[in-house]
């Protein structure tokens, strides 16, 4: 694959997408995208944008496959266990009405699984939960909050009686927790933040992009929270330059606004 081709085909891309590939490793990035070439017979980077541009169902697969939307309730249990007892109290002792940020929230697991912590700490309290994602079909199923029994996981007993009815073997969230996401389509890497958040989740989210997309996004977030507010990353997104950022460490993968 030569280098003029990848360069024709990231510009292109970008255009018809607004997703820019620079910001993500090349070698992870490609190997990913040749993946695909591979199966549908396609021999240079140009000739897979012609195919994807052609086929708005093969675009959409191909921004779903790049863009990663695999997520669950109450990902990595014990750090849900640490947002529920430690960090969430400890921020509405500040503000009895928290204004946090899920970004990149694929199929709205992560949000809803907030909605479910607050209803239960704050059950009189509408806390502001915005949900973010740059995939609009994915959002959408976010917003219908339908999930098929492989989706349905880590969820007490008590929460899915409680929060869920079952029909035809998909679980259905309440309108009661439905009601307490708002959802909008963002590109983290191009739109602009708001500010004022008491909390952020971004959780794998930037696992291709590079260490410069990472640091930059970082410090955005920074900015975009309130003193003393805390951004909750993934499992193996520990922030390695925390301090120069502006952060303090507060438990491992949550890190606080200075």
């Amino acid at each position: 694959m030569n280098e003029k081709d990848w360069e024709s085909f990231k510009e292109k891309f970008n255009a018809k997408s607004g997703i820019n590939l620079n910001y993500y490793k090349p070698a992870q990035m490609q190997r990913r995208i040749n993946n695909l070439m591979a199966r549908h017979g396609v021999t240079s980077y140009m000739g897979f944008f012609n195919l994807i541009d052609k086929n708005q169902q093969l675009f959409k697969d191909f921004v779903d496959y790049l863009t990663i939307n695999v997520t669950e309730f109450f990902r990595t249990p014990e750090k849900f266990i640490e947002l529920e007892k430690k960090v969430l109290p400890e921020l509405l002792q500040k503000s009895p009405k928290l204004n946090i940020w899920s970004a990149g929230c694929s199929i709205g697991a992560e949000p809803y699984s907030l909605a479910m912590i607050l209803a239960e700490l704050t059950p009189h309290t509408k806390h502001r939960i915005l949900a973010s994602d740059l995939d609009v079909e994915i959002l959408a199923k976010a917003q219908k909050g339908i999930y098929t029994s492989n989706e349905f996981k880590n969820i007490s007993d008590s929460r899915a009686g409680k929060y869920f009815k079952q029909v035809d073997g998909n679980f259905y969230i309440s309108e009661e927790i439905k009601s307490r996401v708002e959802f909008k389509r963002h590109n983290l890497l191009l739109d602009k933040f708001e500010t004022g958040f008491d909390l952020i989740l971004c959780r794998n989210v930037v696992i291709y992009f590079t260490e410069e997309a990472k640091d930059a996004l970082y410090r955005r977030f920074l900015t975009a929270l309130k003193p003393g507010g805390v951004l909750f990353v993934g499992g193996t997104e520990a922030i390695l330059n925390f301090r120069d950022i502006g952060f303090q460490h507060y438990l491992p993968f949550f890190y606080r606004r200075a």
